[in-house]
């Protein structure tokens, strides 16, 4: 067995214990769940039985995981520099297990719209904090007034528009497959008015 073969071999087993553990599971419940007797799912767990790929098929799947996260070994690159737009005070973090998805940290300064026709719907789901200061978020006929340290979740096909009040706000938002693509059709990710794309 090569050295990568059984780094990978300890990991997946490690991973398995883990996930297990972090469920409040038992040897005894994950092996109900997953069809195998107690003593074989602890000799996987303890690398005292190979791995055979059909059983870590069956564990992925009694682990709501699947065999790809479970012998996944990419953690190279664990730290993302952002890509900076000084113009209009925008960072963004791509999020390398989903490709649609990303994280954008912006500084406003204006309010939202009062205009509700510049309010924009489209599919998906946002989130957001509020990293500094006040935000507003506009949301169909509601005004939320989101504090420093509070967060916000939203499906984006209510008409939305976010800015600050009483002065600069920062937030960092996380934008799905969906809401990352409705945003990106309007060809930039904020407007002047603070409403986030």
């Amino acid at each position: 067995m090569t050295q990568e073969v059984g780094e990978l071999d300890s990991l997946v087993r490690k991973r398995i214990r883990a996930l297990r553990v972090a469920q409040g599971w038992s040897l005894e419940e994950l092996a109900t769940r997953a069809n195998l007797s107690q003593s074989s799912l602890s000799r996987i767990e303890n690398g005292q039985r190979r791995l055979a790929l059909d059983q870590l098929v069956t564990l992925a799947r009694a682990l709501d995981t699947t065999l790809d996260q479970l012998v996944e070994t990419a953690a190279d690159d664990v730290v993302t520099s952002p890509m900076i737009d000084g113009t209009r005070g925008l960072m963004r973090w791509p999020i390398k297990g989903d490709a649609g998805m990303s994280v954008v940290r912006q500084r406003m300064t204006e309010p939202p719209p009062d205009n509700p026709s510049r309010m924009r719907a489209h599919p998906g789901r946002e989130w957001l904090v509020v990293l500094s200061g006040t935000a507003i978020l506009m949301l169909g006929h509601r005004r939320l007034r989101i504090e420093t340290n509070q967060a916000a979740e939203f499906p984006t096909m209510m008409p939305h528009a976010i800015g600050a009040e009483g002065g600069p706000c920062e937030i960092l938002g996380i934008f799905d497959r969906d809401a990352r693509r409705g945003h990106q059709r309007d060809g930039s990710d904020c407007d002047a008015q603070g409403t986030c794309e």
